[in-house]
């Protein structure tokens, strides 16, 4: 099985069969529209005005408060810093994010690094942090333990910049393996989609958004 990432699992979680074509075989593409788009360009102008000091963008300077905040933070600042994570069986150890053993990959938007504690942040261009899921922060804060030997708990956020929401949740060492198998069920029925060739449709109210256009289920939007 490949490595997976929070975003490739979500996906698989919607629906199996475009999880295939878009990650399996690859045979359609995914449009990420104007909303990813957007995101993107919010993630670059948080990131090079921390890391250059570079002026937040007209279009973005309502982030700019957000952003400073974090950047007033005392410590060693990373900014979208690729992740890997190697598991050997039931040991988990650190690796580059382009290792071909990665079974994990994730990007971390921002870390802080203040002697034992780090401050993971990811940056979310949402209109609201109604379904938030921490589970990503999960993932990033054991990456971080792993990556960083020295750090023992996280204060981790996901910084929802457009309605200025912050879901928070505090990480410590000792829980590395929880937070690593937090999608162990998902993990499992992926591997035996792997295993088993069957991928089978999910079908429900996304399905119009789906670029596996040739789905049975796919309907074209209204």
């Amino acid at each position: 099985m490949t490595a997976w990432s929070y975003s490739s699992i979500s996906t698989f979680k919607q629906c199996p069969k475009k999880f295939y074509h878009l990650k399996v075989v690859q045979d359609v593409k995914d449009d990420p529209g104007d909303a990813a788009t957007y995101g993107v360009e919010a993630h670059t102008a948080a990131e090079v005005f921390v890391r250059d000091g570079v002026e937040m963008p007209a279009k973005f300077k309502f982030m700019e408060p957000t952003v400073t905040s974090f950047n007033n933070i005392p410590g060693a600042k990373h900014c979208e810093l690729k992740l890997g994570i190697k598991k050997d069986g039931e040991t988990y150890s650190p690796c580059d994010f382009f290792a071909p053993d990665a079974w994990w990959r994730g990007i971390a938007d921002l870390i802080i690094l203040r002697g034992t504690l780090a401050y993971v942040v990811d940056y979310k261009t949402g209109k609201s942090a109604k379904y938030a899921d921490t589970k990503q922060l999960d993932l990033l804060a054991a990456a971080t333990f792993l990556h960083f030997p020295q750090v023992q708990r996280t204060k981790s956020a996901l910084a929802f910049v457009v309605s200025n929401e912050f879901v928070k949740k505090d990480h410590k060492r000792e829980e590395i393996r929880t937070y690593l198998e937090c999608f162990s069920p998902e993990l499992e029925r992926l591997e035996a989609a792997h295993e088993n060739d069957v991928w089978n449709a999910n079908p429900s109210g996304l399905c119009g958004w789906c670029p596996v256009t040739h789905c049975e289920h796919w309907r074209k939007r209204k």
